[in-house]
């Protein structure tokens, strides 16, 4: 079965020829590479036309600035393999990711699937470390070890099940999670399938990033008031929270500049949270 491989991307210019190499590596062969070029402002385009291709297709497609969920859909449109699978820009693969990765639906075990096998590329970057001990994960890896076998983020699926479902809803950073809630199951475990990812590595990048974050926050919590919700959050990212939360895992982690991170983090969010309430566009 042929696979489409759909990147969006967005200012990658520093790491999405690092991840078309390990794609070009991959020992599944039968691939087709299509990036969603969303409105970069950066070299990102330039760096994308003079890459070289060799062993797959691969197709450059470019959209106005709407949002990862709306390029991913845009690149299943064009996709002519049987098989969808969804990357990042920032990230690298083991060798084999996309043959383990795809090997459940292959087989018929499964309609979509997922990597527990994640692991953090700059786990040695201080502030990539800040991001992990912010969420609770292992400095190394990208989940938890008890993670389930089940998730509602598909790295993988059949297309007729993407297109039946009507792709992706364009609500911001959580815009992943909406396809398993229309499609009414989760994304099973491909065992094997390891891969890299990479967090913010600087406080520029971290305020960056958590604003995407915040812009989807209160989407995150089961209240159906949102604006209750959003009062909620902005509460729980408040600076004297954020200094007392940010001293606790200091100290607890033997990581002093985690308290500058969090107060960064937290104040960024809070932007996006106030920002919402004056109908600040959650997708871009």
């Amino acid at each position: 079965m042929k696979v489409s491989v759909i990147i969006p991307t967005f200012n990658e210019e520093k790491d999405i020829v690092e991840c078309l190499e390990s794609l070009k590596n991959q020992t599944l062969k039968a691939l087709e590479i299509i990036v969603i070029d969303d409105g970069s402002t950066d070299n990102t385009l330039r760096v994308l036309s003079e890459f070289p291709i060799s062993n797959f297709q691969f197709q450059i497609i470019k959209q106005n600035h709407k949002g990862p969920g709306q390029a991913r859909n845009l690149g299943a449109k064009n996709a002519k393999g049987e098989i969808l699978v969804f990357v990042d820009a920032d990230m690298t693969f083991d060798k084999k990711f996309i043959e383990k990765l795809v090997e459940p639906i292959i087989n018929g075990q499964s309609k979509g699937t997922f990597s527990k096998e994640e692991f953090l590329e700059n786990k040695n970057n201080v502030w990539s470390k800040c991001w992990n001990v912010n969420k609770g994960l292992p400095i190394d890896r990208m989940h938890g070890k008890d993670y389930p076998d089940e998730q509602p983020v598909f790295r993988a699926i059949l297309k007729e099940e993407f297109i039946d479902a009507g792709g992706f809803e364009s609500i911001g950073y959580i815009d992943d999670y909406t396809l398993s809630e229309k499609l009414g199951y989760k994304a099973t475990a491909a065992a094997g399938a390891i891969f890299y990812h990479k967090n913010p590595a600087s406080l520029s990048e971290v305020f960056k990033q958590a604003r995407w974050v915040g812009k989807s926050e209160y989407k995150r919590r089961k209240i159906s008031n949102e604006d209750l919700m959003r009062v909620l959050s902005m509460i729980r990212y408040s600076l004297l929270f954020s200094i007392f939360n940010g001293f606790v895992k200091s100290f607890k982690y033997n990581l002093p500049q985690f308290l500058i991170f969090k107060i960064v983090y937290d104040f960024a969010v809070e932007i996006s949270l106030i920002n919402s309430f004056y109908g600040e566009q959650k997708y871009k």
